[in-house]
């Protein structure tokens, strides 16, 4: 038996980030931000006779068309999201970009190599007075870029944690923590699970002026398995906080004790990709030939000052050496990171063993089991599941519902 509701019409196949549209647009700004300092250096340079302030434009360009390379799959994957030709979407395409971007990173960093070299053994005469204003300058380009891509936001496309509709209070919280808002005699408390960036623990806001004492306040959970703990809070400043972590599964019934009176609240265990499965490789390429300029900006700026104060006319070929290495070490990481998702291979193993483990506690058996990244935080698999029980694709679909990330899931059934 086999899941055909994969294969209707209106089941769509869009497996972009969470925030494309915005790194498409801040993507373009950085364009425009070098297309004009590559037009003002090489006009500049032109028109005061500086070759120093033409190599440096021509040099942007390249740039430029690094980060266009970005932008143009950023908009061909938006364009072509439901385009029925690409049989899992176009969320790969950000990948197939980075590997390109990747590749081209890694060629400049041989050029850079190769003209350190020959700097050695045939040295050039440098004009300081030009050539450190202009690497400062584009430094400051480059950093600016860098403000620019980064949107003072999180790791692009890493959207975890517990999602909950409910609540629209002012305390501090982000997609890491799951909260209930919880009625009481004496007035409205928050209780969450709360875990940014932190070993999770139980947090409860009093909300309506409401006075908590943590000598009177407890939570008791009990789990699916029947196991119960208890949790003792203390003051944290404006809120209390459980004394103990809250072990894994995150999957229980939280009992809030106040004054003797109890309230009960849901939490559900959610699976969301982390880390790399979930990084957009294509901002990622972007920011590392940002980086990359910026780098080797810094260490020209060095071996320049250096050069100049102490006549060490080795270290500016020196310094270019340390920025090739930089840039192919960046690059290499890149390329390998990219080519395991181009090639399927398995993106998160703590989830490949959790999807196992999932269907097997109750007692079915996993012939086969395929995991592969679709998109940014979006994982597509494929399951054979053998079992004794008059079970449905349904069945299993509400078993690994936990899992968010998996964006689309085909289950085969074979009866024993």
């Amino acid at each position: 038996m086999s899941d055909h509701a994969e294969m209707s019409a209106a089941h769509r196949h869009v497996f972009l980030a969470a925030d494309h549209a915005r790194s498409e647009r801040r993507t373009w700004w950085v364009i425009w931000l070098c297309g004009a300092m590559m037009v003002a250096e090489i006009v500049g340079g032109w028109l005061f006779g500086s070759i120093a302030l033409v190599a440096d434009g021509l040099h942007m360009s390249t740039h430029a068309g690094a980060l266009l390379l970005a932008a143009m799959a950023y908009r061909y994957a938006r364009r072509h999201a439901d385009d029925p030709r690409f049989s899992f979407g176009t969320g790969k395409l950000g990948d197939l970009a980075g590997f390109a971007s990747a590749i081209v990173l890694a060629m400049i960093s041989l050029l850079i190599a190769y003209e350190a070299v020959s700097r050695f053994f045939t040295p050039v005469p440098i004009d300081y007075a030009e050539a450190i204003p202009i690497a400062c300058l584009g430094l400051g380009v480059n950093v600016l870029s860098a403000i620019i891509l980064a949107g003072g936001g999180h790791d692009h496309g890493h959207h975890h944690g517990h999602h909950h509709h409910d609540h629209h209070d002012h305390h501090e919280h982000d997609d890491h923590e799951e909260a209930h808002r919880i009625t009481t005699r004496t007035g409205t408390v928050l209780l969450r699970v709360f875990e940014d960036d932190t070993p999770p623990y139980f947090r409860v806001y009093p909300e309506d002026g409401v006075a908590l004492s943590a000598d009177h306040t407890r939570i008791e959970t009990l789990r699916p398995d029947g196991s119960r703990q208890v949790f003792g809070l203390e003051h944290r400043g404006a809120y209390l906080e459980s004394t103990d972590q809250i072990p894994e599964p995150h999957e229980f019934v939280a009992h809030l004790v106040i004054d003797g009176e109890t309230h009960e609240a849901r939490f559900a265990e959610h699976e969301h990709a982390h880390g790399a499965a979930a990084r957009d490789n294509n901002m990622r390429a972007a920011v590392v030939h940002v980086m990359a300029d910026a780098a080797v900006s810094v260490l020209v700026i060095i071996g320049l000052v250096l050069a100049r104060g102490f006549g060490w006319l080795w270290m500016d070929p020196l310094v270019g050496i340390v920025g090739a290495v930089v840039i192919a070490s960046w690059a290499l990481g890149l390329v390998r990171d990219t080519a395991k998702i181009l090639l399927d291979m398995i993106p998160d193993s703590a989830m490949h063993d959790k999807l196992r483990a999932t269907i097997e506690a109750s007692g079915d058996q996993l012939d086969d089991l395929h995991l592969w990244r679709l998109g940014p935080g979006h994982f597509g698999a494929i399951l054979s599941v053998r079992t004794e029980h008059p079970r449905t694709v349904a069945y299993y679909r509400g078993q690994l519902s936990r899992f968010k990330s998996l964006s689309h899931l085909t289950v085969e059934i074979h009866k024993v």
